[in-house]
């Protein structure tokens, strides 16, 4: 099973308000060289964004975010998602997530549900909300003990702090929604999100090669 946290170093995040958006947005990021999109589920067309992205979109690898629920899950899976994501995790939702046969990254924000996580076999994790948990210096701080502990820091990462977290050696990727503000999507200006995917794209491979 391919890991999240190799497939790009950002992942943008994703909430559609409008299905007709998510193929035009899917292929400027693509083009911006951001192929790993994670849609939230935290709209009614968020399934059938996910749907058209990977039907329409080869070149995407499409995932669902904000999936807090078994059935989530599986109605995620069934539209086409590749990976999924949660904020948090119970014993049920890890064990829906991994009965789905797409990989995972299960939410924790404290050092006590990384090693629950770890005991239950789990190394690789989103670190939510990254910011206000913390940031950096907490995500430092756990490489030491535990170092078998992988993350998608994800919450209130920008371009000025993406590369900090990708510099370090517990992190595999960031998430984050800073290459599509509001204005340039509600004005469907998809050249402006596709250039601001590829300087993205240019930050991450800037933190890779310190």
């Amino acid at each position: 099973m391919t890991s999240v946290l190799d497939l790009a170093p950002v992942v943008p995040v994703v909430v559609i308000q409008d299905a007709s958006d998510a193929v035009p947005l899917a292929r400027a990021l693509v083009a911006g060289g951001l192929p790993a999109i994670e849609v939230t589920l935290r709209t009614p067309v968020a399934l059938d964004a996910i749907q058209a992205m990977t039907d329409e979109v080869p070149d995407a690898v499409v995932g669902a975010g904000t999936v807090i629920t078994p059935e989530q899950v599986n109605k995620a899976v069934e539209a086409g998602a590749r990976f999924l994501v949660s904020p948090g995790w119970t014993d049920v939702l890890l064990e829906a997530m991994r009965a789905s046969g797409v990989p995972f990254l299960p939410g924790v924000s404290t050092t006590s549900e990384v090693v629950a996580l770890l005991e239950r076999g789990v190394r690789e994790m989103k670190f939510f909300p990254a910011q206000a948990a913390g940031g950096t210096a907490y995500l430092k701080s756990l490489s030491g003990p535990l170092p078998q502990a992988r993350f998608c820091p994800t919450g209130g990462i920008g371009a000025d702090s993406a590369p900090q977290y990708l510099a370090l050696p517990n992190v595999g990727c960031v998430g984050g929604s800073w290459m599509l503000p509001a204005e340039a999507v509600a004005a469907r200006d998809w050249a402006r999100i596709e250039s601001l995917a590829r300087a993205a794209a240019g930050l991450s491979a800037g933190a890779r090669c310190r």
